[in-house]
């Protein structure tokens, strides 16, 4: 069964920076996360479990920049994401 055609984007830009947020901006929200959690558990525990859980972050914030409707809001919800866990980090 197709998908119904008013619920796609028609516009190639809209896709690539889904796309772009949801794999860069995913990619780096995990990072930053992981780093963040350096500050609350020894640093070789964050390092071996980051195997596992960075990619089920990642995937998961791949499907997720899909579901937002507006690109925009993916991305501000990503920087202000990447923002915060940096900020625990370097604090």
């Amino acid at each position: 069964m197709p998908a119904n055609k008013k619920y796609l984007t028609k516009s190639p830009w809209i896709k690539l920076s889904k796309l772009l947020a949801g794999s860069l901006g995913g990619y780096l929200v995990t990072l930053s996360f992981h780093a963040a959690l350096t500050r609350v558990f020894p640093k070789e525990y964050v390092m071996i479990t980051s195997f596992i859980t960075g990619y089920l972050l990642w995937a998961t914030l791949l499907l997720v920049a899909f579901l937002i409707p507006k690109a925009w809001k993916t991305w501000a919800i990503y920087v202000m994401l990447i923002g915060l866990f940096s900020g625990i980090y370097f604090i």
